[in-house]
């Protein structure tokens, strides 16, 4: 396995990654290897909307492996088999990410491709890219087993205006995404607890009491 690409996002640490792609509109970019910067490979990619990422959890390598893992929906009290869950801690650290393609872009890196709605750490090694078939990939009417359990799930963001000023336009939906879908640890739960993740070149710190999530501060770093 050889790694073909790296991925440029807004996650430099693993607290405040979306729990699954597409859940946040954050754009991306994917940064080929130097053997890999090809336009040729690229032929025919701009006419799909959407491709699938394999790629590498490579922050959570493992010398061993659990049949079963505790999964942050369920509260990280309750255990599944590692193969119902997309936990990062499997035999092959490998993930899959669907995102949508916004375009390609030619950079002193030669073309990278402009994604949106990823959820890879900010530096993820990607193993392979694939076009997403909506005839074939897509099942509506799929069931998601106990991941369906919270899926309604969100809390209401509150958040001055004056502190969103210092971040770009484009920028802040996708926060607000990120921090409605709640991106504490599932059984942590303490409304006196002053939390902070990083997003981009900026530290938010925010409060949770019951569904309502309170932004204190955001600061450049």
């Amino acid at each position: 396995m050889k790694v073909i690409a790296k991925i440029k996002t807004d996650f430099p640490e693993k607290f405040g990654i979306p729990r699954q792609s597409g859940l946040a509109d954050s754009l991306a970019t994917v940064i080929f290897e130097p053997e890999y910067r090809n336009d040729e490979a690229l032929r025919g990619i701009e006419g799909f909307s959407h491709l699938w990422l394999i790629w590498e959890f490579s922050e959570a390598k493992r010398d061993s492996w659990s049949p079963t893992v505790r999964p942050p929906r369920l509260g990280g009290n309750k255990r599944m088999g590692v193969f119902a869950t997309r936990s990062p801690f499997r035999p092959n650290p490998i993930g899959l990410s669907s995102v949508k393609l916004i375009g390609l872009e030619k950079t002193h890196h030669g073309t990278v491709l402009i994604v949106s709605g990823a959820d890879l750490l900010d530096g993820t090694p990607i193993y392979d890219i694939k076009p997403y078939l909506p005839y074939t990939d897509s099942h509506p009417d799929a069931l998601g087993g106990f991941a369906d359990e919270r899926k309604h799930y969100s809390l209401k963001v509150e958040c001055e205006e004056t502190l969103l000023s210092v971040i770009p336009n484009k920028k802040i939906k996708p926060l607000m995404d990120i921090l409605s879908g709640d991106p504490r640890p599932q059984y942590i739960d303490d409304s006196e607890r002053i939390y902070g993740m990083k997003y981009g070149e900026f530290e938010i710190k925010f409060t949770v009491d019951a569904d309502i999530l309170t932004v204190k501060s955001i600061e450049k770093v």
